[in-house]
């Protein structure tokens, strides 16, 4: 397992967020309220902007269409980080 970074834009302090958890988990645990619905990357209640970094999921294809993905979009609720990682709100 390793730790990355995780900054949400316009927050100052950075979350420790594992390669084997998913954003989500890392935002939970460090008492960030996000939206979330599904937790399978389905319902996209927590759909973001990756403005930095790279993520991975678990499952094949999430809840995305493939002009989000080139847009920078990920869900959170399912996205593992690889490396450091800048999420945007808007």
């Amino acid at each position: 397992m390793k730790t990355f970074r995780l900054q949400i834009e316009g927050q100052s302090s950075d979350i420790e967020a594992d390669s084997d958890a998913s954003l989500f988990a890392a935002m939970t645990r460090a008492g960030i309220a996000w939206p979330v619905s599904c937790r399978n990357g389905t319902c996209r209640t927590c759909m973001v902007r990756l403005l930095e970094g790279e993520v991975r999921y678990e499952i094949p294809w999430p809840g995305l269409s493939a002009e989000e993905k080139k847009e920078g979009y990920c869900l959170p609720c399912v996205a593992r980080a690889t490396a450091d990682v800048v999420l945007s709100r808007a």
